[in-house]
């Protein structure tokens, strides 16, 4: 359950916000009374659809700011941390086929530019950094998963280095999360629709989901929570047969 009233008046910094996670956090986050929002992106077309999921929602869309920039560029994440309180930091590259296939990229956004949002917030004393992390970081053996888990020993690293600075650092892991953005039901559904044989690797794989929601209402919970230097991963996620979901 998170806080009572944790997110009123902040002002939050979400990178990657044109992605699944983000755009959902945001919603919830205006519903919460918070100050303002930044929506950080390198996908225009992304911020300007975002623009538009908030009015159907009938939110209140003097709150969000819509940043373009680049979580690469260290001057561009000085400038989006600057006054925040917390960051929830989402932007990633994230499908293992073109990770693997472009690790320097991979490297460039998950590790840099990770580096890059931590130490700007870290230059304007940011109170709460929450890195959206992935199961794949476990034991990885994928470019995506290894990427990703250095990200993680940053954050940590970085949460006992803050020395005098009270920065509270910390990451959440979670699942597949359903009918996101380039998810398996997304490509399932493109195949189906497209009278196409379905596309499972291993009968045998299992893979664990969860829903937007659940996802996002668990990193909000994370966040009001956090002591730092820690990495949430959180128990009640469903898992069942990538077959089963194919048949399904």
């Amino acid at each position: 359950m998170i806080k009572k009233n944790f997110y009123k008046n902040k002002i939050i910094l979400v990178t990657g916000a044109t992605g699944s996670i983000g755009k959902s956090l945001i919603i919830k986050l205006l519903k919460k009374n918070c100050k303002t929002i930044r929506a950080l992106s390198n996908d225009e077309n992304g911020l300007f659809n975002l623009k538009g999921i908030i009015e159907k929602h009938n939110l209140n869309l003097k709150k969000v700011r819509f940043l373009y920039g680049d979580i690469r560029e260290y001057e561009r994440c000085v400038l989006a941390t600057k006054d925040v309180d917390i960051v929830i930091h989402a932007a990633a590259l994230k499908h293992v086929e073109i990770c693997n296939y472009n690790p320097n990229e991979a490297i460039k956004t998950n590790i840099y530019g990770t580096q890059n949002i931590v130490n700007a917030s870290i230059e304007n004393k940011v109170k709460n950094f929450m890195h959206i992390s992935t199961d794949k970081a476990a034991m990885a053996t994928t470019t995506m998963g290894q990427t990703k888990s250095l990200a993680e020993k940053l954050i940590i690293n970085s949460g006992i280095n803050t020395g005098y600075i009270p920065i509270k650092f910390s990451a959440v892991r979670f699942g597949n999360i359903l009918a996101s953005r380039g998810s398996v039901i997304e490509k399932f559904i493109y195949q189906i629709k497209n009278k196409m044989s379905l596309t499972v690797t291993d009968k045998n794989m299992i893979r664990y989901f969860m829903t937007i929601n659940v996802a996002t209402e668990m990193i909000l919970n994370a966040i009001s929570i956090a002591k730092g230097s820690e990495v949430f991963i959180f128990k009640n996620i469903g898992k069942f047969k990538i077959i089963d979901l194919a048949n399904a």
